[in-house]
């Protein structure tokens, strides 16, 4: 665990290409970095950093404000140009498909209803919209065999299933899980045995759906706004879940804005994340 180094902590993502673990102070425009010894560092590339991935000849790729930005392996940055002008809706999440295109959802910061789209770019740079009236987009994440995406609008108090392959890309969207309890998905990852681990963001929490939808874990984080979890560790076997304090009055919950280390077992074995 950390002590509370963000204000709006998001977006981790584990990679040996950068040497570990990074994740998003996402309302400062930061992206922080752990490293062995549990020192976390921080870069800033702009007013909000809304999800990142590493690219396969170095680097990373960041969803900004407005668009998106390349990072080269020698540091040196370049933003996309924009996808809107306007400024009262912003990048929120993202992931990776099995082709390698990248994705990042928005939102209106007032998260008023359907002002949201998702977006995917892909390695040409174009760009498209591939999903419209979504309110607060949210964690996206496929499984082992690549053939389906689950994906959080977390206004909708459910995880939601696609098919996907490349040519059609996310089709049939249905309900995976309803969140019970008014529950509010925020960022999820998928394991090696297709098991889904959502961020519970009103509920302080992280929770493992198995494949056919059944809830079977529900880790308890202390910190009330959990907001997104991944796999890392030499033997992806290590969830690292990330935590907000935003909105929250000052002193109200001392550990928010931390990074929680977990490693969860179920049925007595320990889980791994899908390596892809």
């Amino acid at each position: 665990m950390t002590a509370p180094v963000a204000y709006h902590g998001e977006g981790p993502v584990w990679s040996p290409r950068w040497g570990g673990l990074r994740w998003l102070d996402m309302l400062a425009g930061d992206v922080l970095s752990l490293d062995g010894d549990g020192n976390v560092s921080r870069s800033h590339v702009g007013p909000v950093a809304a999800a990142l991935r590493p690219r396969r000849n170095g680097g990373a790729v960041i969803g900004i404000e407005r668009g998106f930005l390349l990072e080269d392996p020698d540091g040196s940055r370049t933003p996309l140009p924009e996808l809107w002008s306007s400024d009262d809706v912003r990048m929120n999440e993202g992931g990776c498909d099995p082709d390698g295109r990248f994705y990042c959802g928005s939102m209106a910061y007032d998260q008023r209803s359907g002002a949201a789209s998702l977006y995917r770019l892909d390695a040409d740079l174009t760009v498209a919209v591939v999903l419209s009236g979504v309110t607060v987009s949210n964690g996206l994440e496929w499984s082992p065999d690549g053939s389906r995406a689950y994906y959080n609008d977390t206004a909708t108090h459910r995880i939601s299933v696609f098919d996907y392959d490349r040519e059609s890309g996310l089709t049939d969207r249905r309900t995976f899980v309803e969140i019970p309890d008014g529950g509010q998905p925020d960022g999820l990852t998928v394991d090696v045995e297709g098991g889904v681990w959502t961020a519970i963001v009103n509920g302080g929490a992280v929770h493992r759906y198995t494949p056919d939808g059944r809830l079977d874990e529900v880790l308890t984080v202390p910190a009330r706004k959990v907001t997104a979890c991944t796999f890392g560790g030499a033997k992806l076997d290590e969830l690292f879940i990330t935590t907000s304090r935003e909105g929250l009055p000052e002193g109200a919950d001392p550990l928010a804005g931390a990074l929680f280390r977990a490693s969860p077992q179920i049925a007595g074995r320990p889980v791994r994340e899908f390596a892809g």
